[in-house]
């Protein structure tokens, strides 16, 4: 089996991130580039850590692979500013992605904000620190991931009743303003990872139906809140110029 044609790389803390941020990416670049289809997705990208056996690199892995690969220019400012939140670790990982045997032709940073603003500055300071060989995404859920999944529920029949009762306890309906859900305590009142399991009963596969089903169009006006819009323009905007040169490659 040929490799596919391009390598995306992800740095991402958890493998529900990952998958979050890549069903997204890839309903982007069908929806946006002429010549690819699902069925050609797996041929030609491949989603990948810091190896292409590997399926993402780990926020928290960060630190350590760049001490085992003796990584200099680890610290210092950006510019003329001190880093903000996230910005050492993530040049940390570009770095890495730099110096790995086989190159990406992009890599994504897919973060949580746990509602700091500075995360998404800290990630753009390490994106413009220096011309990367390859695109640099950003994806930063506001606050938190489950955010941009509650973001694509469409209440079925039987859920109905759940998320009325959600909504009365919160106080606030949780796909429109899924925003507010910022508790920072898993199962406090508006924690976004209880409001989810609540919808969904905790189904992995009914959670990817919100990922997978929702119009994108849906998803980018109930996403702007959240994240999710910036995360897709970014796609469109950053990694479909990767693949878009007029036909799949071989």
């Amino acid at each position: 089996m040929s490799e596919p044609a391009y390598d995306f790389g992800v740095v991402c803390e958890a493998r529900a991130d990952r998958d979050t941020a890549c069903v997204l990416a890839d309903r982007v670049l069908v929806e946006a580039i002429d010549w690819l289809d699902e069925e050609m997705l797996d041929p030609q990208r491949r989603w990948r850590g810091l190896t292409p056996s590997e399926p993402f690199l780990r926020w928290a892995s960060v630190r350590e692979e760049a001490k085992k690969a003796g990584l200099k220019g680890l610290f210092g400012h950006f510019g003329d500013k001190p880093g903000e939140p996230d910005a050492l670790v993530a040049r940390r990982a570009l770095l890495l992605f730099v110096d790995s045997d086989t190159k990406p032709h992009a890599v994504m940073l897919v973060r949580d904000s746990d509602a700091d603003d500075r995360r998404r500055i800290g990630l753009e300071q390490a994106r413009g620190d220096k011309p990367w060989p390859f695109e640099v995404v950003i994806g930063v859920a506001e606050p938190k991931r489950e955010c941009w999944v509650l973001t694509g529920f469409e209440a079925k029949a039987h859920e109905e009743k759940a998320l009325h009762a959600l909504e009365q306890r919160l106080s606030f309906h949780p796909v429109r303003d899924a925003h507010r859900l910022t508790a920072s305590e898993h199962g406090a009142k508006n924690d976004a990872k209880k409001a989810l399991e609540e919808l969904t009963s905790g189904d992995p596969e009914r959670e990817r139906e919100c990922l997978r089903d929702t119009p994108l169009d849906m998803l980018r006006e109930r996403g702007e809140r959240v994240g999710l819009t910036q995360f897709l323009t970014e796609v469109r905007d950053r990694l479909v110029q990767v693949m878009d040169n007029g036909q799949p490659r071989t």
